[in-house]
């Protein structure tokens, strides 16, 4: 006999893909979002048991989606040997919001590289990941930032196809420098991941403007070409980190990716915490390409929700300082400290408006996962609640109907 549970009524702000509603009512019923709308429309439309206003209303945002993350808690994909270390970092960023996570690994040896996604591959199946993130192998050593130079290889089509075939559908994107020869063409790279059900993902890149332009058009017509795609538009790892910067005369990648992303060819990456791109820049990438084409992702790394000191980001040793982590040999930026709903909050700070900066961190990167299931509050979507207080602090988290962390129980 199926055991029946009663809706579940949640009151408060509630920022939809496309609106803030100032008193709104988000209704569960199981796993599944059954209603979302204003308050006072609620008893008309058949829920008539939701709860009186608060004299301090909650925030209710959808689940976070993050599609680039390498740990947090002091656990990270990169290392991780057993599916007990990796949930660490699961956890850590579910109990801050994230909901659907992509766990993310770094350039590493081929036989490393299948031990993990192997690793990855049953947690995905388990329903834990949402999926995996090849950053590298196959990157500019000019622009390799905290990825290991000496572990870069030449790209390999048949290492790509062994890769995904591990992952059962699970590889979700790989950053590639498309400048390199083997990565874009047929029987190329990008060939091979948009054939395995993948995307690329442009970054670590000293390409020219000529040289993106033509992959990211090339990349475009083969996913319109290709049937059971995840989605119809590449993305582009953290965008204006590890590429060559615009100057008037060489121009390099980044007006083609911005173009590309204005005209929804593309989703960039941003990884709005304040230290790897300005608050100022990213309300001005929102302004200029809109946030249906900008992902907020987190980059985070074993040292998110943690305190300084050492840690490791695949076979490197970093210094975690001031809340800032970089490479101990170097000094560049070795991933993020922060949670995704950190960066929402950053980010709006910075002038993003709330539904704008939620709509990147959720809805946007939903779609790149081809999940129309996760990413909104809407009717029909999976029950993906996160409950905050006026500041856009964690007071409750529901995935799937279930609330699997409580401010109230710490």
């Amino acid at each position: 006999m199926t055991e029946h549970r009663l809706p579940t009524y949640l009151r408060g702000r509630v920022v939809t893909p496309n609106a803030v509603i100032d008193d709104g009512v988000v209704v569960v019923e199981a796993d599944v979002i059954a209603w979302v709308g204003r308050a006072d429309a609620a008893r008309g439309s058949g829920w008539p048991d939701a709860p009186g206003a608060q004299e301090v209303p909650a925030t209710l945002l959808p689940g976070l989606v993050d599609l680039h993350n390498h740990g947090g808690g002091g656990a990270g994909f990169p290392e991780a040997c057993t599916p007990e270390h990796a949930r660490v970092a699961i956890g850590e960023h579910l109990r801050h919001g994230t909901t659907s996570l992509v766990a993310s690994l770094v350039t590493a040896t081929p036989d490393t590289l299948r031990q993990r996604v192997g690793l990855l591959t049953a947690l995905a199946e388990a329903g834990e990941l949402a999926g995996i993130h090849l950053e590298g192998p196959f990157l500019s050593t000019a622009r390799c930032g905290a990825q290991d130079p000496d572990l870069i290889q030449t790209p390999d089509a048949d290492l790509v196809h062994e890769l995904a075939e591990t992952a059962h559908g699970h590889l979700v994107t790989m950053t590639v420098a498309p400048e390199l020869a083997g990565v874009p063409g047929d029987g190329g790279v990008i060939d091979a991941l948009i054939n395995a059900g993948a995307l690329p993902s442009f970054g670590h890149t000293d390409a020219s403007w000529t040289q993106m332009r033509t992959v990211v058009a090339d990349a475009r017509a083969r996913l319109d070409g290709t049937s059971g795609r995840r989605s119809p538009r590449a993305t582009v790892t953290h965008l204006f980190n590890c590429m060559r910067p615009l100057l008037h005369r060489d121009p390099g990648p980044l007006p083609e990716l911005l173009a590309a992303a204005r005209r929804g060819d593309l989703v960039v990456e941003l990884v709005g915490d304040g230290t790897h791109v300005s608050p100022e820049l990213v309300r001005s990438i929102f302004e200029l390409v809109g946030s249906e084409n900008v992902a907020l992702v987190s980059d985070a790394m074993a040292a998110a929700g943690m305190p300084d000191g050492a840690y490791r980001l695949g076979s490197l040793d970093v210094t975690v300082s001031g809340g800032v982590a970089r490479l101990t040999e170097g000094g560049a930026i070795a991933g993020g400290t922060a949670h995704l709903l950190d960066v929402v909050r950053t980010t709006v700070a910075g002038g993003v408006p709330l539904v704008d900066a939620v709509r990147a961190a959720s809805t946007t990167p939903a779609t790149v996962l081809g999940d129309s299931q996760v990413g909104a509050l809407e009717a029909g979507c999976r029950a993906d609640v996160v409950i905050t207080d006026s500041g856009l602090r964690v007071v409750q988290v529901m995935r799937a109907g279930t609330v699997v962390h409580s401010s109230a129980d710490h």
